[in-house]
């Protein structure tokens, strides 16, 4: 369930973090607006046309009353409803297509964002996505990053309009009345000083909102996917997994409840002031009306305007707190941006073309933690076209010697070298290109056989992808299907047996034509029929190839060239099966125990 892999990840204690609006964010931030500042550019244009425009109503309700009413002028109050009406569509009319580069600006910007997000994690090292809660992942790459969208789409967009509002008022106001336009701003700072309380309040919110929506999603995959759904029946834990999911999603609609709401209390205030405005000019403008100093149309466009006038100084006290609510969003990104990636390619890294397939383990140390090494000393070499097994107990570090080869992960002391180059000096895509991996539970796309298959090579033709399928005994059973090749899968290749998965599995690394294959325990979860085919369709896999296979079954120790057996993370014996049965210890103890059996089964 959610709650009980490995605890709260490393982002659990983000809502702690106080609101730091650095150079550094910005230019981040900035960053992706930078390919568009010819779209912005135009976007400014119109804001400011549709500012300017927004002050022609307020301007010709003055002359109708102060003008055309007065004179009773049929011909100057067209002129002036005329000039309202035109302003008011030519304002939409502009609105329309600035709402539009809006739009295109922000879909473009969250596009780019995306791919990035996508690519960085990519580069990611396995030990990050054996830690990682699927969850936390989909959460940043959705609705993390859909989530600040509206700070591109609306909250930029909201303050250049409010300033440029702004602007354009208070010189309208001062152009009309100037001591009038003063007392108008004297309550300006009611709106702005509560701002920043309430912000860092919906930061601590959203911060917590994100996290339980991870935790969210998280439960979803794990219990609606095929396996968990599976599991959960088997247990009968449909109910507590509800009463899980009910709770959790309880937790996030209360959090974004209460983030909805904040500063409800504030807004409520602005408003009582933004009515007590208008009447404090009405008071005055009334006065000096009185006194003939003022008529009043210019008391009524001054009303109008002062709308304007509050209106966007409400919207950037609310941009303060959108602004601080979605630095939050992108602390989370700009967290992931931040994690280490595994090692790049260095600069002066060599193109594998073609290996011989000699490796070589020099001193060879890991640890996945810092001060617990799993790997000690590893030293041994496989010759070209050799086959290479490596025997122990569960977790004594055979899974991650294979995974050290293409550089899963990376050494901690030592080297790996192949054909004598360390791959570390060799680019990772031409490294990985040379290596071909069968598992014990092969990974089948949700996809036909057909693009599972061209996953090894996308560019593979069909007469080749059938010669795979044959030398893999795979190909008479996917005749044999409805919709043969085309035939869809299911999610991780549910449709298939284990033993089908396995040789469809072994059909796409034939087609990638690798040089050295790996073999982590391919045959150990199968039954004997399932068993004899995958053995059979190996032998062609395996055939002028360096081999290096993880082994819990007899007939893969009789063919190996070489024997390493393992225990607490060294090789402790090493030869081929005679002279290690010759030599005793832990092989012929594991052989007593465990291959024996085997053999008194064939």
């Amino acid at each position: 369930m959610a709650g009980g892999f490995g605890g709260k990840m490393r982002f659990a204690r983000e809502e702690d973090k106080d609101i730091k609006i650095t150079k550094e964010i910005l230019f981040r931030i900035f960053k992706y607006f930078k390919p568009f500042w010819k779209q912005m550019i135009l976007a400014i244009v119109l804001l400011f046309i549709v500012s300017v425009l927004g002050l022609v109503i307020p301007i010709m309700t003055k002359n109708i009353i102060d003008k055309a009413l007065p004179e009773r002028s049929m011909y100057l109050l067209v002129i002036f409803i005329l000039a309202c009406i035109g302003a008011t569509v030519l304002k939409e009319l502009v609105s329309v297509g600035q709402n539009y580069i809006n739009t295109w600006i922000s879909k473009h910007i969250i596009y780019n964002m995306k791919n990035e997000m996508y690519e960085h994690l990519q580069h990611m090292s396995m030990n990050y996505f054996s830690l990682s809660k699927p969850g936390e992942i989909t959460t940043r790459m959705t609705s993390d990053i859909e989530g600040i969208q509206d700070i591109f789409k609306t909250t930029i967009v909201n303050a250049l309009s409010g300033i440029l509002t702004l602007v354009t008022t208070m010189v309208a106001l001062f152009a009309m009345n100037w001591k009038m336009a003063i007392l108008s701003m004297l309550i300006l700072p009611v709106f702005i000083l509560p701002t920043r309380r309430v912000g860092k309040y919906r930061w601590k919110i959203a911060l917590e909102s994100q996290e339980k929506l991870a935790e969210l999603n998280q439960l979803i995959q794990e219990t609606l996917s095929v396996s968990g759904a599976t599991l959960m029946k088997i247990f009968t834990k449909e109910k507590e997994s509800y009463e899980e999911f009910e709770c959790t999603n309880k937790k996030v609609i209360n959090l974004q409840i209460k983030e909805t709401l904040a500063g409800r209390w504030f807004f409520m205030t602005m408003s009582v002031f933004t009515t007590l405005g208008p009447m404090i000019i009405y008071l005055y403008g009334g006065y000096l009306f009185m006194q003939d100093k003022m008529s009043i149309g210019e008391i009524v466009a001054f009303v109008a305007l002062l709308d304007r006038l509050y209106k966007p100084v409400t919207q950037l006290s609310n941009i303060h707190i959108d602004v601080t609510r979605s630095l939050a969003l992108f602390q989370r990104i700009f967290d992931y941006f931040d994690m280490e990636e595994e090692s790049r390619d260095r600069e002066d890294a060599i193109n594998l073309e073609k290996v011989n397939g000699n490796i070589d383990f020099k001193d060879v140390c890991f640890s996945y933690k810092k001060g617990q090494e799993v790997l000690k000393n590893i030293n041994f070499s496989i010759e070209p076209g050799t086959m290479t097994a490596l025997v122990g107990a569960s977790g004594v570090g055979k899974t991650t010697v294979t995974n050290l080869i293409p550089r899963l992960y990376e050494v901690s002391k030592g080297c790996v070298k192949i054909d004598g180059h360390d791959t570390r000096d060799i680019t990772l895509e031409s490294l990985r290109r040379q290596i071909g991996i069968v598992m014990q539970e092969p990974y089948l796309f949700n996809d036909t056989i057909e693009a599972n298959l061209k996953y090894g090579k996308e560019d593979a033709t069909y007469e080749e992808i059938v010669e795979a399928c044959k030398a893999a005994y795979i190909h008479d059973f996917i005749m044999s299907l409805p919709d043969n090749y085309k035939t869809i899968v299911g999610n991780r290749g549910i449709k298939l047996s284990g033993g089908e998965k396995q040789r469809i599995s072994i059909a796409r690394v034939i087609l990638k034509n690798p040089k050295i294959i790996i073999l982590d325990e391919a045959t150990s979860a199968l039954d004997s029929v399932s068993e004899m085919y995958i053995q059979k369709a190996l032998i062609p896999l395996l055939k002028g190839r360096t081999s290096i296979v993880i082994a819990h079954r007899l007939s893969t120790i009789l063919s190996a060239d070489n024997i390493l057996v393992f225990e607490d993370g060294k090789i402790i014996q090493s030869g081929n099966h005679k002279e290690l049965l010759d030599e005793g210890g832990l092989y012929k103890k594991l052989y007593d125990t465990q291959f024996r059996k085997e053999n008194n089964k064939i």
